[in-house]
């Protein structure tokens, strides 16, 4: 009986991707084609909150980004590099909402330092410009 048994080792790696896993091969591609982008709902609520904070902020409700990370109960610092997701450029800002970012674009990839000019962000994220 032993003999029929078939084991097949496959190096490989599972990467969380809006809450699902996704294989990567050791290659860095993944086991199947690269997927389409897809609703990305954790991107989605730090875009929303940067601007509801951006917003806060604009109409006096907070004085700072203390207040608000006080307020949320979570630290300032995390409340400082989603804040700055305000500041995307608005045809990426639609990419995500719409799903059409590109697929290997997480939100650890947003939460890094990204420059302020729109065209530095659309080469960073690979996201072309709306015209």
């Amino acid at each position: 009986m032993a003999a029929d048994v078939i084991s097949v080792d496959l190096p490989m790696t599972f990467k969380k991707r809006g809450g699902r896993k996704v294989i990567v091969l050791p290659d860095g591609t993944h086991g199947n084609p690269m997927p389409m982008a897809t609703i990305d709902n954790t991107m989605i609520k730090a875009v929303a909150r940067a601007f509801r904070w951006q917003k806060l902020l604009e109409n006096g409700t907070y004085g700072c980004l203390d207040e608000i990370a006080k307020a949320e109960r979570i630290g300032p610092s995390f409340v400082s590099r989603v804040i700055r997701l305000a500041l995307l450029a608005p045809d990426i800002v639609e990419a995500i909402l719409a799903g059409k970012q590109p697929a290997s674009l997480t939100l650890k990839d947003l939460m890094l330092p990204f420059p302020v000019e729109w065209s530095g962000q659309r080469a960073q994220f690979g996201i072309g410009a709306a015209g």
